[in-house]
């Protein structure tokens, strides 16, 4: 007795079709202990230690790459950073050098140093009672956790820390951004 057409055409697409799922999900249902294990590269002790002023420039790098960061924002950034990871890699190069526990503390007194010279020089910026300075030069409420960031009047310097306050307690100056 000889099968109908289209008993065989289904057939043959149910055997195609259980292959391709096969194929498509083997890799996804394979136990991983089967499968040879990939080599990969042992991070190298140079690049353990990678300082965060290397990596904050590969951060300006990729953000200047996608368009996030202007030109000008960038080559100050850049300058800045770069400054800092010479001044972060030559005090590890020189706690290597001499190896001891001291040496490491240096490095560690240099970078603070470094940071604190940062964080003056950005004196403009916004500051959290928190969270410390915040990259938002004209920032109301902290990013990080939302609290609103003391300020000082721009006309006469007294000090705004109300929340709720728009205008200076001392000349009646608006304290918002649309008035600057």
């Amino acid at each position: 007795m000889a099968l109908p057409d289209g008993v065989i055409a289904l057939g043959a697409g149910t055997v195609l079709a259980l292959g391709a799922a096969a194929l498509v999900l083997g890799p996804l249902l394979r136990d991983e202990t089967d499968a040879p294990r990939a080599r990969r590269p042992v991070p190298s002790r140079a690049r353990e230690a990678t300082t965060g002023a290397v990596d904050a420039l590969r951060e300006i790098e990729f953000d200047r790459a996608t368009g996030k960061l202007s030109d000008a924002d960038y080559d100050a950034l850049k300058a800045t950073y770069t400054r800092e990871a010479l001044a972060e890699l030559r005090a590890r190069d020189a706690a290597a050098a001499l190896g001891t526990r001291a040496a490491a503390a240096a490095s560690d007194d240099i970078v603070e140093r470094t940071i604190r010279r940062y964080r003056a020089s950005s004196a403009h910026a916004a500051v959290c009672p928190v969270d410390g300075p915040r990259p938002e030069a004209d920032a109301v409420f902290c990013s990080a956790c939302g609290r609103y960031l003391p300020a000082v009047c721009p006309r006469c310097g007294a000090a705004c820390d109300q929340p709720e306050q728009r205008f200076c307690g001392a000349c009646g100056v608006p304290l918002d951004a649309a008035a600057a």
